[in-house]
């Protein structure tokens, strides 16, 4: 099925699929806009303040300011979450912490290396899936993500330290649990982000013909992870509300496969 892959055993499950976020979430502005929606792109939320009978919502662009008032507020603030919580009243008992995801593109030779997605076993301790092959819909296939400690909330670029993101979190406790109980894990994430050698060998243990010139550099990922006080990771959905708003806190990798059901459902 897969001679590529080598292993003791695999788990096929038929009903595994692939889409493009990017143009999924294009086309449902679309849709949006269609409908009567407007969308503020580029545009920072500074405060929001909850009334009785509304929500307002200020947002600062680099022309303008304009406050939004709504009846009901839903709050998917990603890699703000707690910080937008905490804008409108809410003391959370998390914190969002960033874990950077780097992956490689396999040389186009490999285009088809796999015909199926490839996940290693995960540990059950921690919400990340391993380095895994993937089969991209521009018939590409891509390796990744690790999950390493991350130093800036939205750190995709070559400089990825805020001084403002590493002091709240170092001022968290835990944070300091959280490190403290997969600090071996961590030291290796580190280490195989750092030596490549140590990243391909992730691959190689159950795709061998991998070689190093095979890994062609490929855009990383920020995992907004919410971590609780006590240290633990957050492996669930996470909610928070007041009388006018919902703010999901904490989204897993199952929010993105069943995102419509999950809007309905909010």
């Amino acid at each position: 099925m897969e001679p590529a892959i080598s292993g003791l055993g695999a788990i096929k499950v038929h009903s595994t699929s692939i889409v493009d976020y990017r143009l999924v979430t294009e086309r449902m502005a679309q849709a949006f806009t269609k409908l009567g929606g407007k969308l503020y792109l580029s545009c920072r939320v500074t405060n929001l303040t909850e009334h009785k009978d509304r929500v307002d919502v200020e947002c600062v662009s680099s022309s303008s300011k304009s406050i939004l008032k709504c009846k009901q507020l839903i709050v998917c603030g990603g890699l703000m979450a707690d910080r937008l919580a905490a804008m409108i009243g809410i003391t959370p008992d998390f914190q969002i912490i960033p874990y950077r995801g780097e992956y490689y593109r396999l040389a186009a030779r490999h285009n088809q290396i796999v015909q199926h997605l490839i996940y290693p076993i995960p540990d059950p301790e921690l919400p990340f899936l391993g380095v895994h092959l993937t089969r991209m819909i521009d018939g590409s296939v891509t390796v990744g993500p690790n999950a390493v400690q991350g130093f800036k909330r939205e750190g995709y670029g070559d400089v990825n330290v805020s001084l403002e993101d590493t002091l709240q979190m170092l001022r968290f406790k835990g944070f300091w649990k959280v490190t403290a109980a997969h600090f071996k894990t961590g030291l290796t994430e580190f280490k195989n982000s750092l030596w490549r050698p140590g990243y391909l060998q992730l691959v190689r243990k159950y795709c061998p013909s991998i070689e190093m010139h095979d890994l062609e550099p490929y855009p990383a990922g920020i995992r907004a992870q919410a971590v609780m006080s006590d240290g633990r990771l957050v492996h669930d959905f996470l909610f928070a509300e007041t009388p006018r708003s919902l703010h999901v806190c904490n989204a897993p990798s199952s929010s993105h496969l069943g995102n419509s059901y999950w809007s309905v459902y909010l």
